[in-house]
C-alpha cells in the first residue's frame, strides 16, 4: 500500500468557505510538499476542483507530478454520470488510476436506487480508472455496500473514510467489517471523541496521525488481508485557531508529525 498525501491534508492553506488564504496553497505546492517529504502519491480532492481548470493548468500539473516522479489520484463530489465521465477523462489526462468520488453535494442527494443506477451506468466510462465510492454521512456501510455490489465491477470500490461515518452514526470498526473487502483507497484522518464541558454530549474533533483514537496499524493489516486497497492518503481536521495564519501554521505542523508517524508502517512510503 503506498502513502500518500491530499489535499484535504492542508485543507485550511488551500481555502474552506469563508476563509480564503492571503495566499492559497495550490497544486504546484502540494506537489512541492509531497517531495519534500518524499512521498510519490498525491490525491486531489474537490476543494480543488480539477474540471474548473483550464487546459494550461492541467497539462502544467500533469507535466509536474511526471517530472516528480508523483502518482496523481483525483476526487470531485456530485455523482452524475455526466460528472463522472468528466472527471473520468480528466483522470485519463493525469495519468490517474483512482477517481474518487462523494455521492451527495449541497441539495443533491439521489436516493439509493438512482445511485446504484449511476453507478451501473458508468462503469463502461471508467477504462483505466476505478472509481472509489467514498463512506460519507448519509447512508450506513451496509447502503454503501449494496450500491457497490450492485454495479457488478471490479472498477468500483470503497473509498474508506476513518471518520465520516460518524455522521451516520456507525464506528470504524463496524463499518471496516462491512467495507473492508470492498476497499480501494482509504483516507487515514485520526480523532478524538471528547465530551463536552457542560457533560451533555460529546465533540468530534481532528488530530495529528497516531495522537487520536484511530489504531491505524490494525486498520491497516485488517485491509491488507482483502488485497484491493492499493493506495492511503492522510487527512487533517485540524480544528482552528483565532487568526487564519495560527491555524495554517500548526495544520502544517500536523502534517509533519503525522508523515514522521506513518511512513515507518508504510516502509517509507509503502506497505504490504
Amino acid at each position: 500500500m503506498e502513502l500518500g498525501l491530499s489535499s484535504y491534508t492542508y485543507g485550511w492553506a488551500i481555502g474552506v468557505p469563508g476563509q480564503p488564504p492571503l495566499r492559497p496553497l495550490d497544486e504546484r505546492g502540494l506537489l512541492e510538499r509531497a517531495g519534500v517529504f518524499g512521498l510519490k502519491l498525491l490525491q486531489l480532492g474537490d476543494n480543488l476542483p480539477l474540471h474548473t481548470f483550464e487546459d494550461t493548468r492541467l497539462e502544467r500539473l500533469a507535466q509536474g507530478a511526471s517530472r516528480e516522479g508523483v502518482q496523481l489520484e483525483i476526487g470531485a463530489r456530485r455523482l452524475t454520470p455526466e460528472h463522472v465521465a468528466r472527471y473520468a477523462a480528466i483522470a485519463r489526462r493525469l495519468g490517474a488510476k483512482l477517481l474518487r468520488f462523494v455521492i451527495d453535494e449541497g441539495e443533491y442527494e439521489p436516493a439509493p436506487k438512482r445511485v446504484a443506477e449511476i453507478l451501473r451506468e458508468v462503469v463502461p466510462l471508467l477504462h483505466g480508472v476505478t472509481l472509489g465510492l467514498e463512506n460519507h454521512d448519509r447512508f450506513p456501510a451496509k447502503t454503501l455496500r449494496a450500491l457497490v455490489e450492485s454495479a457488478a465491477s471490479d472498477r468500483i470500490g470503497i473509498c474508506l473514510d476513518t471518520v465520516n461515518s460518524l455522521g451516520a452514526g456507525e464506528g470504524i470498526d463496524a463499518v471496516c467489517e462491512i467495507l473492508a473487502p470492498l476497499t480501494v483507497n482509504l483516507h487515514i484522518k485520526d480523532f478524538v471523541i471528547e465530551r463536552v464541558p457542560h457533560q451533555m454530549g460529546f465533540a468530534v474533533r481532528g488530530c495529528p496521525a497516531g495522537a487520536g483514537a484511530l489504531d491505524i496499524p490494525s486498520l491497516l493489516a485488517r485491509l491488507a488481508r482483502f488485497g484491493r486497497c492499493r493506495t492511503a492518503v492522510f487527512e487533517l481536521w485540524t480544528p482552528p485557531e483565532v487568526q487564519l495564519e495560527d491555524t495554517i501554521a500548526k495544520e502544517a505542523e500536523w502534517a509533519r508529525e503525522s508523515i514522521e508517524y506513518l511512513k515507518p508502517m508504510f516502509g517509507g512510503g509503502t506497505a504490504g
